[in-house]
């Protein structure tokens, strides 16, 4: 269970068809915690929005017409580190997911997702928590390896990068620990674990690093 949600919250919606945005304003205007609520078509037009406005939430979609939305995610997330993130779109492809929560993303939900569960997903998100929604990531590309050779299946999904960090958590590391090894914040780390958790399928930390260890990696 998320913590509060903040009153107050300025939120944006970037998507470049014109019902989605109609239908994510209906649905956020009964929401009480939230004060302002901003759309963006584009990737241009998302960051100058949210830089402008100071936003705190950002709902995301990944195909626009100028780019890509995990690309303004980054960029978002660099121009506003208070900001979250939640990723929204209709391809469930793991890789995506895991470049998103890679960029900065605080959740990554799909568009089928009922209303109920996607606003439970956004107060999630808002309250400053990791939320991978239902079905997300499971259309793994047949044949894609990014990670080192040899290493069996799930962990051959992973990046060098992503292994190294599994390897540290599998050691009994905290995120704290990991973050300090790694020269980078808590919240990269726990991104970084979020996106790997897809990838490997498991749900936590500790079955993540139950999985590790029983697959010999060290």
């Amino acid at each position: 269970m998320w913590g509060p949600v903040k009153t107050g919250q300025r939120v944006l919606i970037v998507d470049d068809h014109p019902i989605v945005l109609h239908g994510l304003r209906m649905l956020l205007e009964s929401e009480p915690w939230i004060e302002e609520i901003t759309e963006a078509r584009s990737v241009a037009e998302a960051i100058k929005e949210a830089v402008t406005r100071r936003v705190h939430l950002v709902i995301m979609d990944v195909r626009l017409p100028d780019g890509d939305g995990v690309e303004a995610t980054r960029r978002i997330v660099r121009a506003l580190p208070e900001a979250a993130v939640l990723v929204m779109t209709m391809d469930n492809d793991v890789d995506l997911v895991a470049r998103a929560m890679e960029a900065g993303a605080h959740g990554f939900v799909l568009k089928d997702l009922d209303p109920a569960d996607f606003l439970n997903s956004l107060r999630a998100v808002a309250s400053g928590s990791v939320v991978i929604g239902p079905h997300a990531g499971v259309r793994v590309r047949a044949g894609t390896r990014s990670g080192p050779a040899g290493l069996p299946p799930p962990l051959d999904s992973l990046t060098t990068r992503e292994i190294e960090i599994l390897t540290m958590l599998a050691a009994s590391g905290t995120t704290a620990d990991i973050g300090r090894r790694l020269g980078v914040s808590q919240k990269t780390v726990r991104n970084q674990l979020s996106a790997i958790f897809v990838k490997i399928g498991v749900h936590d930390r500790v079955q993540a690093a139950l999985l590790a260890q029983r697959l010999g990696l060290k």
